[in-house]
């Protein structure tokens, strides 16, 4: 099996501006477009949240689609299932809006969507080559690479090798 990729987050490059949050609601309207999705009834939730932490940082937070996904073991009626390239979904189709996956997400990275009855989590985007909110950021806070690869980038950048123009 090939790494998958995950979404990293470079907490020291996040202004807060939400795009990655937009985004994410759009990918995941009927539309497709932002103008359609803020006419959309129900509106698109997003998957991404932006928290602000102590003293002054905002951090994107996403759903990190556990290895030993509590969720996934709490769900009630097997709505919550792993893919083959490990990212865990959420049905709704068999989704009955329990909120058990809610309760036990240690991250909160869960939502709850009242007005359908139906919980919604981070799916990375699988109709994309890059997740909406990893392509939308302005700054390149949200990086979406296989952990080997981001872990290489961390000690090229942390022995000076990007700074001085050598790495990616």
């Amino acid at each position: 099996m090939t790494q998958p990729k995950e979404i990293f987050v470079l907490t020291d490059r996040c202004v807060g501006c939400r795009t990655c949050t937009i985004a994410c609601a759009v990918a995941h309207s009927t539309s497709k477009t932002l103008f359609g999705a803020v006419a959309e009834t129900p509106r698109p939730k997003s998957r991404i949240y932006v928290e602000w932490a102590a003293p002054a940082h905002k951090v994107p937070m996403v759903c990190r689609h556990c290895e030993d996904a509590p969720c996934m073991h709490a769900c009630i009626s097997g709505a919550i299932r792993r893919t083959d390239d490990g990212v865990v979904i959420t049905d709704t189709d068999k989704c009955i809006g329990c909120w058990t996956c809610v309760m036990v997400c240690p991250y909160g990275m869960i939502g709850r969507d009242l007005e359908r009855h139906k919980a919604y989590r981070c799916d990375r985007c699988p109709d994309r080559d890059i997740p909406a909110c990893v392509a939308a950021c302005p700054t390149g806070a949200l990086v979406y690479q296989t952990v080997p690869a981001y872990a290489a980038d961390v000690r090229r950048h942390a022995s000076g090798e990007m700074v001085k123009g050598k790495g990616s």
